[in-house]
């Protein structure tokens, strides 16, 4: 069906194919030739044009030949002629190219404008038929000023040229001002068509994006460690800057671009006042401040100017305004409530983007810390001018007028009320001034002006100290050494009513339950910041003496207020638990209180029973603790000293005696396997015991110990005192390694304990440490009282005191080194230059005869004291004393404590209260209460003669320090019990003994009843009292006169002895 093809017509189709796809190859490369033909030629033809152009202006401009020295002033041509030429330019124009024949291109314009000839002078052309193309044509070449601009580098030399070239010309000709040809008759006429069109010209260029070149360019000048613009070139961006504003007569919509561009560029307005105090005048006599402030006072404007700004650059407008509005006071005067405002609505903006911790999408800022936006380089560097302008928001000056109402009203008051109290004879009068002195009255009311003109203050101090967290210190630091607010704000409290308005505050609060939005609660927060911030750098003569700021009686009424607040909002169900330990209010409330509290503890300025609310009944306090109820354990841990310290002890007992019971440890045990025997040797006290007791597990250390006692034959110890004596045991090693011979410890000048910095000469030092702790521990736990006084610092450090942000290492340095705390006070209070006495940030310590220089800073021996520095070299010296020194010691020691004792115990105690826990209480002894519950054995009963005969004695002839003698005779402890003695643990008991010590086997039939009858087996008169403290027993022979017995009796007790003599 289908035939062969033939070969060759295949051939010759193929062939056919292949000449007509050449052919067309060809036509293709014909075309391509001509299209490259075409552009080449079109290219050539360009460029020749170009050229050609290019070379007419060159010829026109009389351009300089290259390496030219010589000042360039050409010859001028024809402006008509140069206009042409000009547009043929601005056709071909090429902004890479052309740059340096453009620049030569401006300042031959500039030289034109000069020119008083029409047919020279550039701008001549504007008032011929060319007009309209002449005004486009100086718009483009303005513009193309201002792209140059964008792209400059400020801190090359070479761009600063053409930089104050390409402003110069933007400054020509947008102001009439330089035009030579308007200067005589004829150029009058047209004087107000050329101001006209040159306000066409700027907003022109402002709708092109001026306001953005000139931020950027600001930016690249002055976002740096040192700016890098002069006087004129500063001067030319801010005319250029307020030009169109001025010629708007500064509508609303160039303000907010002007806001948002200018003044928002970082510390400008600190360059300019630093550079150029022309340009400021100009600020300040246009009203610039007042204006900004009267529009970002308009919400929706503030709300346009936020959205559009970053929080690095809001912060930075805010900076701005704050040091123009210090410079143009009078502006500030009158505008100083919309100027808090608008500062409060910048700060919190701010505020949306600072965040409380570092994350992956956080960044840091040296003002606001951690950040959600990042932050460039630039910003950075510029960062330290920035805080310049924001710390006059916390300056005196402007602390004075943010607060001069309430200043003004103090003032008033202040004088009113020394006309009161000035003499008066009339009898009446003085009898009704008292009486209406004692019914307090507001005289202060929320809804008054005056007390909003102060809450506002407050409010945007607060806002402040929330957002610019790295500052927060300078704020306060600011605000709290102002000789003027303190005592200002304090008096406003004062007037708010009776207890500093007391009644006002739960008022609020009964109203809208946890709510502290009214702004009187900014006052108080601020109030009690300052206040705590000054406490802690007031050293006691500062405070107690000379009163600085505020008086002592001031603080005592301070303190009472702060303590029902603090009590009473959560006592009375005011707050809530949560929002109490949340809220800024309550938190500042209490810090303020608790520092008060510890000033107190250390040195007295409250009257008995001060710190008790009468309220806050103890047995209704502690039955509400015993429930559990959460607002009261909180009250507890934060406010402890509401409750009598006698009641704090009882809940202390009761805590140990609920822990004994939870770990199954009883006094029934104690012969079982739970508890614990140890052997101790007479002579090896302290080592034996700390070889067995060391290694104890906590819960072993706070069970039964059982002693066993070896004498110095290697006995083991018989008669009364046989196993179980802990309490013997635990007193003898306490009094042993508090020795300061043994160099654990040191004795202060008042004879007061602290740990020894160089105990290091003793092996396991540390370890040593710790198992003192844990005796000291267990005396404590057991109710042991020890008569071992600490320095009031190292007890501070044993609560844990001296981690708080508000503890003052200065303030307890007196306690360890008196003769230290005056120098370093000396050097405080130094008038002169600091630097003449050469001292370094580092301090000399003799060790064991060699010494040794230990840094307060690292490289502190280079560091030189200043004026500025000298605050932190004396609060750093103080910390090295009390702290870094004894360290490792003092941490060995509260380990070995803590161990034994739950540390949250401890927080119910001040410092002097844990002293008298440990040591008993510093009253005088009740002789009544002694008697009451004493235990009489061997025939002595209450009435008995001996007994009688003791007690009369010991009330009647003994003096207080020999009733203490006494005391530490039969106890080992020369203070009472702090709960009396029936709580004395073994009760104190009298014994009637007729043999001595090691013929005693204790009562038998016999004995007790010879005692009873006064049957004497021999004479006693020859024989000495004796004791056994570690039952608290007194072994009283039967003496058969008063008198021989008050002169055994006293010799007995101060011959320091016990069982040895006899």
């Amino acid at each position: 069906m289908f035939g062969r093809v033939d070969p060759k017509k295949s051939q010759f189709l193929d062939s056919a194919k292949a000449a007509r796809e050449e052919r067309a190859q060809e036509r293709e490369r014909e075309l391509a030739v001509i299209k490259i033909q075409a552009y080449t030629r079109s290219f050539l033809c360009r460029t020749k044009i170009k050229n050609s152009v290019r070379s007419e202006l060159d010829k026109l401009l009389k351009l300089p030949v290259e390496n030219e020295q010589e000042e360039y002033k050409p010859c001028l041509s024809p402006a008509l002629e140069l206009f042409k030429v000009i547009r043929k330019f601005m056709f071909i124009f090429d902004q890479k190219v052309d740059k340096q024949r453009f620049e030569y291109l401006c300042r031959y314009l500039l030289l034109s404008v000069k020119s008083d000839d029409l047919k020279l002078s550039y701008v001549a052309i504007g008032m011929t038929k060319h007009a309209l193309l002449w005004i486009q044509q100086l718009k483009d070449i303005l513009w193309r000023c201002c792209l140059y601009l964008k792209h400059l580098r400020p801190e090359s030399h070479c761009d600063s040229n053409s930089i104050k070239l390409l402003l110069g010309t933007l400054i020509t000709f947008t102001n009439t001002t330089s035009w030579k040809i308007l200067k005589g008759k004829t150029g009058e006429t047209f004087n107000n068509g050329m101001t006209k069109l040159c306000n066409n010209v700027m907003g022109y260029l402002n709708t092109k994006g001026l306001y953005s070149v000139l931020e950027v360019l600001l930016t690249k000048g002055l976002a740096r460690c040192k700016p890098v613009f002069n006087k004129n070139t500063l001067s030319a961006m801010m005319t250029l800057a307020l030009r169109p504003l001025i010629a708007a007569n500064f509508s609303d919509n160039l303000l907010s671009v002007f806001l948002l561009h200018i003044l928002s560029v970082p510390a400008l307005i600190h360059h300019i006042s630093v550079l150029s105090q022309e340009t400021l005048s100009i600020l300040i006599t246009h009203r610039i401040f007042k204006r900004c402030l009267d529009l970002m006072t308009n919400e929706q404007s503030t709300r346009i100017i936020f959205n559009s700004l970053e929080g690095n650059y809001a912060l930075c407008l805010m900076a701005n305004l704050i040091q123009l509005g210090y410079l143009e006071m009078e502006g500030l005067v009158e505008n100083t409530q919309n100027f808090m405002f608008v500062m409060i609505r910048l700060l919190e903006s701010c505020k949306k983007y600072v965040l409380s911790k570092r994350s992956n999408l956080t960044h840091w800022h040296p003002v606001l810390g951690w950040f959600s936006q990042s932050t460039n380089q630039s910003l950075h560097e510029a960062m330290h001018f920035v805080v310049k302008q924001l710390q006059l928001l916390w300056s005196d000056k402007m602390i004075k007028l943010l607060f001069l109402e309430l200043i003004e009203y103090v003032a008033t008051t202040q004088a009113a009320n020394e006309i009161k109290s000035s003499p008066s004879k009339n009898i009446i009068k003085k009898a009704i001034e008292k009486a209406s002195s004692k019914n307090e009255t507001p005289k202060i009311k929320l809804s008054s002006s005056m007390s909003t003109s102060t809450c506002l203050p407050c409010t945007l101090y607060r806002t402040a100290l929330q957002t610019l967290s790295q500052l927060k210190m300078d704020i306060i630091g600011g605000l709290s050494y102002n000789a003027m607010l303190l005592p200002n704000l304090w008096r406003f409290l004062c007037d708010l009513g009776p207890m500093c308005g007391m009644k006002i505050f739960q008022d609020l609060l009964s109203q809208t339950p946890n709510s502290t939005i009214h702004q009187v609660f900014s006052l108080l927060t601020l109030f009690c910041e300052t206040a705590s911030h000054l406490l802690t750098t007031l050293d006691d003569i500062e405070m107690y003496e000379q009163q600085r700021f505020l008086k002592i009686s001031d603080y005592v009424k301070m303190s009472e207020f702060l303590n029902h607040f603090v009590t009473c909002v959560l006592w009375h169900g005011l707050m809530d638990l949560q929002t109490a330990s949340t809220s800024d209010v309550y938190n500042s409330c209490w810090v303020l209180l608790m520092i008060l509290h510890e000033r107190d503890a250390r040195r007295a300025f409250t009257p008995k029973n001060h710190w008790l609310i009468r309220d806050v009944k103890p047995s209704l306090f502690m039955s509400e603790l015993d429930r559990g109820r959460k607002p009261v354990q909180f009250l507890m841990q934060k406010v402890p000293h509401i409750i009598p310290f006698n009641d704090r002890v009882v809940l202390f007992r009761k805590y140990i005696a609920k822990e004994r019971d939870v770990l199954g440890i009883t006094e029934s045990v104690c012969a079982s396997p739970q508890s614990t025997l140890i052997t101790v040797h007479r002579s090896r006290i302290v080592e034996d015991g700390y070889r067995q007791l060391a290694q104890l597990p906590p819960k072993a250390m706070k069970g039964i110990i059982r002693v066993k006692f070896i004498n110095e034959q290697g006995l083991d110890e018989a008669g009364i005192d046989q196993d179980g004596v802990f309490k013997e045991f635990l007193e003898e090693t306490i009094t042993r390694v508090f020795d300061p011979s043994l160099n654990l410890f040191k004795i202060t000048s008042e004879q007061k304990l602290y740990p020894s910095s160089t105990s290091y000469i003793q092996d396991n030092h540390l370890a040593l440490f710790e198992f003192v702790g844990s005796m000291l521990g267990k005396a404590v736990y057991e109710g042991i009282i020890v008569d071992i006084p600490f320095a009031s610092f190292f007890l501070t450090q044993m609560l844990g005191h001296q981690q708080s942000s508000t503890y003052s290492s200065l303030d307890e340095l007196p306690s360890l080194d008196p003769e230290l705390a005056k120098s370093l006070n000396y050097i405080k209070h130094y008038d002169g230059d600091i630097s003449d006495l050469e001292l370094t940030f580092s301090c000399d310590e003799d060790c064991m005869g060699k010494i040794e220089t230990h840094e307060l800073v690292p490289g502190g021996r280079a560091i030189s004291v200043t004026n500025e520095n000298k605050i932190r070299y004396v609060h750093l010296m103080a910390h090295f004393r009390m702290y870094r020194q004894i360290k490792e010691q003092t941490s060995a020691f509260i380990r070995g404590f803590k161990a034994v004792v739950n540390k949250d115990w401890l927080h119910m105690f001040s410092a002097p209260e844990f002293q008298k826990l440990m040591s008993g209480d510093n009253t005088d002894m009740d002789i009544e209460d002694l008697r009451r519950h004493t235990q009489y054995y061997g025939g002595y009963h209450n009435n008995h003669r001996v007994i009688n005969w003791l007690w009369d004695i010991i009330d009647k002839d003994f003096k207080d320090n020999e009733r203490s003698l006494f005391l530490k005779f039969v106890t080992s402890c020369s203070k009472p019990p702090l709960l009396g003695f029936a709580n004395l643990e073994p009760p104190f008991s009298i014994r009637c003994v007729e043999v001595s010590d090691d013929q005693d086997t204790g009562d038998t039939v016999g004995s007790v009843l010879k005692g009873f009858f006064n049957i004497k087996k021999r004479d006693a008169g020859g024989r000495l009292p004796t004791s056994s403290t570690c039952f608290n027993l007194l072994k009283l022979p039967n003496y058969g006169k008063k008198s021989i017995l008050k002169e055994k009796l006293r010799y007995a007790i101060h011959s320091h002895s016990g069982f040895e003599i006899s």
